[in-house]
């Protein structure tokens, strides 16, 4: 599979799983964190914030893998 076709296919992929990644944080911090005490909501806003590049860390990788020759 070619670069190009890597990059459409996981930009894709990568898209669909931000767009439900931000509906279950905006869940997430409506429901349980709102009655939280300051300090906790501000922690549980940045985990919030950053977690979602862990799972897509592994198809970043492969979308900038060379083409084979």
């Amino acid at each position: 599979m070619g670069t190009r076709a890597r990059k459409l296919i996981g930009t894709v992929v990568m898209l669909a799983f931000i767009f439900f990644y931000a509906l279950f944080a905006m869940a997430v911090a409506e429901g349980r964190i709102s009655e939280a005490p300051r300090l906790i909501q501000t922690l549980a806003y940045v985990v919030l914030g950053l977690i979602w590049i862990v799972p897509l860390m592994p198809l970043i990788r492969w979308m900038a893998k060379p083409d084979k020759l």
